[in-house]
């Protein structure tokens, strides 16, 4: 059985959430027979390249709030985080076009080294002081992650490259009615939104595995992130 997961690497829900699906796949009985694809979503598809602004001040201005309170949204985050065991930063990340993420995520997935470059670029996103936005970081990542150097530059350097890959993920996830991510698909027949409890993951796969009908699954608390680049902060 296939699970897709559409995502960007600029969202910490999809962060979060990924680590939560592992966790539930983890306890599922037929957990080595489940291929695993990662599916490109770009939260803000027409932030200008190159241009990067620092989180907390993106934030503050998209939510109309201080600095201060900018900070405790990123705070809470952060709790979910590390209560999942990952690492997570609050201050001093960056927020700009991941469209060169996608791009060279796609021909990590042709070398058969998706998920480590993935999980490589989340952790130095939300983790280390590394900008994923910074194109010699994204060759580090790239080489770390065990793709050859040259290939991974002269991924970056041409524009054209792997982008009509990323261009049909985002049109699948259209038309599958993926409207903020992470967002899941099992076996082409069922969705989970967000960033669920690993339990219900779990619950899932044993339903989707057994053919049972699985509902789409909202997102707990809006723990999601939307297309216009807003990642949910639940209220409590």
């Amino acid at each position: 059985m296939r699970v897709e997961i559409w995502s960007d690497i600029a969202c910490p829900w999809c962060y979060i959430g990924k680590a939560r699906f592992t966790k539930g796949l983890a306890e599922f009985a037929h957990r080595d027979e489940i291929e695993v694809v990662f599916r490109s979503f770009e939260l803000d598809p027409n932030g200008p390249k190159g241009v990067v602004a620092p989180v907390l001040e993106m934030l503050a201005k998209k939510y109309g709030r201080t600095l201060d309170e900018a900070r405790g949204m990123e705070e809470h985050v952060a709790a979910s985080a590390r209560a999942e065991g990952l690492a997570y930063r609050t201050e001093g990340r960056d927020h700009g076009n991941t469209f060169d993420i996608h791009r060279l995520l796609h021909l990590a997935a042709a070398r058969g080294r998706q998920e480590e470059l993935l999980d490589l670029a989340y952790r130095a996103n939300f983790g280390e002081e590394r900008s994923v936005f910074d194109p010699e970081t994204l060759v580090e990542l790239a080489v770390e992650a065990g793709l050859d150097e040259a290939e991974a530059r002269t991924v970056l350097a041409d524009d054209s490259a792997y982008a009509a890959e990323v261009r049909a993920d985002e049109r699948e996830a259209a038309e599958l009615g993926a409207s903020a991510v992470p967002f899941f698909v099992l076996d082409r027949r069922y969705g989970i939104s967000g960033g669920q409890p690993a339990e219900v993951f779990t619950r899932a796969l044993e339903q989707a595995w057994a053919g049972r009908e699985v509902l789409v699954t909202a997102a707990p608390d809006g723990e999601v992130c939307d297309p216009d680049g807003s990642c949910a902060v639940p209220q409590h």
